[in-house]
This record gives structure tokens, C-alpha cells and sequence, in this order.
């Protein structure tokens, strides 16, 4: 698994609302996913099954379209490197 950052600048609370209006597009598809509110806007980490799907998927027109349909900034993209190990024991409600 590969996983990237996509850090949303703004306010928290827009971005967050946002966020929570993308999120029913692509949730049958997330494989990782964390989604962390900072004092400046949205990071999220997203998993991807290896980096070239990770890049292809970042920079497709159908990711470009769905951001604009709800309204989220383009965001900083940065790939941050192959997993060695994830562990999640409790799911945050959305």
C-alpha cells in the first residue's frame, strides 16, 4: 500500500463540511483513509494499493471534478512512501 497526503487549506469547519459531502463518491473504494481537522484546514492520508495508482488517481480529471462539485480547493499533494505497517483497533463515526 501507498499512501499520500492531501492537505485542504481554509477554515476547518468549511473544509470538513465539504469533505463530508465528498466522501459518499469515493467511500466504497477507500482501501485507507484518515481524515485529521488541523488548526489551518484538512489533512487527509489516503491509501492506495501501490503509488502508481496513487498518482494516477491524484491528478485524474475525475478527482479534479469531484472536489469542484462540492466545492474543496485543489490540494497539496504529497506521496509519502510505500506502508510497512497499519493498525486500526476503533473507527471514528462520520
Amino acid at each position: 500500500m501507498y499512501l499520500s497526503s492531501y492537505t485542504f487549506t481554509g477554515d476547518p469547519a468549511d473544509l470538513t463540511a465539504r469533505f463530508d459531502r465528498l466522501l459518499p463518491q469515493f467511500r466504497d473504494e477507500l482501501v485507507f483513509h484518515v481524515a485529521v481537522v488541523t488548526a489551518d484546514g484538512l489533512v487527509t492520508y489516503d491509501g492506495c494499493p501501490d503509488r502508481a495508482t496513487a498518482e494516477a488517481f491524484s491528478t485524474s480529471p475525475e478527482w479534479a471534478a469531484a472536489l469542484a462539485s462540492v466545492g474543496l480547493p485543489t490540494p497539496a499533494v504529497a506521496g509519502l512512501g510505500e506502508v510497512h505497517f497499519a493498525l486500526a483497533r476503533q473507527s471514528v463515526p462520520v
